[in-house]
């Protein structure tokens, strides 16, 4: 077998010989690996479309299904990589995913383009549907890719409330869907390496969300602008800005409370302050475990919370053990929540890998340290996420106190800058 060999030839030709359809692999991906693979995503791997390859973490379930060896199939996905560098393609664009995710049906595409000067309730729900499709471009899209299309449909839905007449009623879904723009605008800026400063995004977000009277959702923002805060090195300004989330979210609905406890447990753990932290994320916990059924008996569900479950607060919860040096409690949480996590959402398990990482090394296990780390790497190429670069240079930290280990040595070697 020859290094060169490419990973969509050696998929196709092996599926070929075990007489398997697109769909038989993705069936069976599924049933071994807990993800949900489509026929699509197979003839997209086989065909190499627009540059697709099966993401790492399919790799140790594809070997099965095609019963190949795991290590032949990563040398082909390497050398497909490598190949693909070396020649010139036009820039990949965001556009086709953005485009994917935002509500077809409606009337105002871009924003700000009605006939009248009047806008109704329809015209309002319409930008809220457009805000949740770009919040779930977020999933899959890593800030330099999101940035500057938010920002432009942020100032689109001021101007869309700004500069209309509408009913008092319409005037608040409208500031909610402000809000709503500002908030993930503010996000995806924190992610983005300095294209944007989130801190008038957020700003502006908080105000909209204030004159709607919508505490919740200023707790959102006033929360997500403390953890950016706090994790740039500002911890005081980050606890004066939880800690407003934590009052404005009093009252509203448990996924909401959960979402801020989370972040004053991590803002605090940023802090030194090692019983706060754990106070918060028990209370985070327990209040999550709530939420689904009052979730179900909500009529009208906020969909900003939508991502807010038990995984992503387990996540919170290994984070918050690894920063405080309890490895053994965060490993376990992370390696559940990894093991059917979406392969889709490329960046998110990255991150929540390179915290599997650093726990490992914590917990002396520099062999299975470096393994987490390099399928890490290997999601990460290319990637325009400024939050997953820092976390990729905590990792590399702690694979340093091992060097002498040969896996933790070929990762350096490999990926250290």
């Amino acid at each position: 077998m020859s290094y060169e060999e490419r990973i969509g030839d050696l998929i196709a030709t092996r599926r070929r010989f075990l007489g398997l359809s697109e769909e038989d692999v993705a069936r069976k991906l599924a049933d071994t690996s807990g993800y949900t693979p489509t026929r699509t995503d197979v003839w997209r791997w086989e065909t190499e479309y627009e540059g697709r390859t099966p993401s790492p973490q399919y790799l140790p379930h594809l070997a099965k299904v095609l019963e190949l060896d795991e290590a032949r199939l990563r040398r082909a996905r390497a050398a497909t990589k490598a190949a693909r560098r070396f020649r010139v393609q036009a820039p990949v664009s965001s556009a086709e995913v953005i485009a994917s995710l935002l509500p077809a049906d409606t009337e105002f595409s871009p924003l700000g383009t009605s006939t009248g000067n009047t806008v109704g309730s329809a015209d309002a729900e319409a930008l809220l549907r457009r805000v949740h499709g770009l919040r779930l471009a977020d999933d899959v899209l890593a800030g330099g890719d999101l940035v500057e299309t938010v920002i432009r449909e942020l100032r689109s839905a001021v101007r869309l409330h700004n500069d209309t007449s509408h009913t008092e009623a319409v005037g608040r879904q409208l500031l909610t869907g402000v809000a709503e723009l500002a908030q993930l605008a503010g996000w995806v800026a924190t992610d983005s390496a300095g294209k944007a400063d989130p801190v008038p995004l957020f700003r502006t977000g908080v105000a909209a969300a204030t004159q709607a009277g919508d505490g919740p959702l200023a707790a959102h923002l006033l929360g997500s602008w403390g953890y950016w805060e706090a994790n740039r090195g500002d911890i005081r300004r980050g606890l004066g800005l939880v800690r407003a989330a934590e009052h404005e979210a009093a009252g509203g609905p448990v996924r909401a409370r959960s979402l801020t406890a989370a972040r004053v447990a991590w803002v605090s753990t940023l802090a030194g302050d090692q019983r706060a932290a754990l106070t918060a994320i028990d209370t985070a916990m327990d209040q999550i475990d709530a939420a689904d059924e009052e979730m179900a008996a909500m009529a009208d569900p906020r969909l900003w919370l939508y991502w807010v479950n038990r995984d992503e607060q387990e996540v919170m919860q290994a984070r918050v053990y690894t920063q405080l040096r309890r490895p053994l409690r965060a490993v376990p949480l992370l390696r559940k929540v990894l093991a059917t996590y979406d392969a889709s959402h490329a960046r998110e398990f990255a991150l929540y890998a390179s915290w599997l990482s650093v726990a490992l090394a914590d917990a002396n296990e520099p062999e299975e340290a470096a393994k987490t780390a390099h399928r890490m790497f290997e999601v990460l190429a290319g990637v325009p996420s400024s939050r997953a670069q820092d976390r990729s240079k905590a990792v590399i930290g702690a694979l340093r106190r091992y060097r002498e280990v040969p896996e933790a040595a070929e990762v350096l070697v490999q990926w250290e800058a």
